[in-house]
């Protein structure tokens, strides 16, 4: 089975749009949890106290790091597979510190929501940011 691509311009391919489209929609979580936790730095530093994780302040800015320097980077498509393979890591890394009490049901939908980010972020780092990138220059 074979499919169409149409082209929005010369030279565009609607894969490629399609992986724009995708990097922003995957980065949109990042970029706006990022945000809030530099909005609201207390509550994540006592989110990451509870969970029982060491050094939260430093939990906090390496987060916000990853979050939305990560976000804004796959947004841009800048070292993108790079960028997408930490946040792939980073996904499944709060995954198993923050939901891991997979009897509760919210945190079990957190869980998979993560792996499952973690799932679309590896397509990234397969098969790269497509034309619309910084990468490509």
């Amino acid at each position: 089975m074979t499919i169409q691509t149409t082209t929005a311009r010369p030279g565009t391919s609607a894969s490629d749009v399609a992986a724009l489209a995708g990097r922003i929609l995957l980065a949109a979580i990042f970029v706006l949890s990022g945000l809030s936790k530099v909005a609201a730095p207390a509550g994540t530093i006592g989110y990451i106290a509870s969970a029982g994780l060491p050094l939260p302040q430093v939990g906090l800015a390496i987060a916000v790091i990853v979050e939305l320097g990560g976000g804004l980077a796959l947004v841009a498509g800048f070292r993108t597979r790079f960028i997408a393979a930490v946040l792939a890591l980073f996904s499944l890394a709060t995954a198993l510190a923050f939901h891991n009490h997979l009897a509760d049901q919210n945190q079990f939908i957190h869980f998979f929501k993560n792996v499952a980010m973690a799932g679309g972020l590896l397509q990234v780092v397969a098969f790269g940011a497509g034309r619309f990138a910084l990468d490509r220059r």
